[in-house]
């Protein structure tokens, strides 16, 4: 298969319902603000290495999480009802993503989150459109993790922890809230034995894009989510 290569307008992208199971879309563009929106509200996200042009995925099928279908095993509960760790959002946007780009992962070599998407969702949260989750041990970043909110959809994008379930307490943590906040969706991308037992499963890519046409238009959620979420 042929992928298209993308020109300069920020919303022409091809239509994810012709990609191929693995995802892959098109290529080249650019992380403008203006790109990333409109690729995300189309269910399509920025992959690739240092040294590689960038490379848009929509895979199918999509792993996802219904705030409803939240699962929260009894080994968590003390976390909440001792309260073990400190929460916040917004506080530390630039700490969480490059903590996230540093922490090493199982069958995994390197980094996708490099210095140019690193700056680019920096941009994104100056704008209130990217958001993150701190979970703090005494003053110390314990975990968190950190995505895209548009409509009532969060899209997740990476997650890293130092001490044991700390990004479980804070992705549990960022669930309930959104929940009551009235979103509809949380968008994993792909699956990943952490975030199935937490309740994610897989739907096809037509159902993923049909809620995306649905609840991830604006309004958007407001820009501070320390504020709106915590008060």
């Amino acid at each position: 298969m042929s992928y298209v290569l993308l020109g300069a307008d920020p919303e022409d992208f091809p239509d994810p319902l012709h990609a191929p199971p693995h995802g892959l879309l098109a290529i080249g563009g650019d992380l403008r603000p203006e790109r990333l929106v409109a690729a995300y509200r189309q269910g399509i996200f920025p992959w690739y290495g240092e040294g590689e042009p960038i490379l848009w995925w929509s895979p199918h099928p999509r792993f996802v999480l219904f705030p409803d279908e939240l699962k929260v095993h009894k080994s968590m509960r003390p976390y909440f009802n001792q309260r073990k760790f400190g929460l916040s959002y917004d506080r530390a946007f630039g700490e969480v993503i490059r903590a996230c780009a540093r922490t090493p992962r199982r069958g995994q070599q390197g980094t996708w989150i490099t210095d140019d998407m690193i700056e680019a969702y920096e941009r994104l949260h100056a704008l209130g459109i990217a958001h993150s989750v701190e979970v703090w041990q005494g003053r110390e970043l314990a975990g968190g993790l950190y995505g895209v909110a548009l409509g009532r959809v969060f899209f997740g994008e990476s997650m890293f922890t130092h001490v044991s379930n700390a990004s479980k307490f804070g992705f549990i943590s960022l669930v309930r809230a959104l929940r009551q906040k009235g979103f509809a969706l949380i968008d994993c991308q792909q699956e990943t034995p952490h975030l199935a037992t937490l309740g994610a499963r897989s739907i096809p890519r037509p159902d993923f894009l049909d809620l995306l046409r649905k609840h991830a238009q604006p309004p958007d959620p407001p820009a501070d989510w320390q504020q709106w979420l915590l008060g």
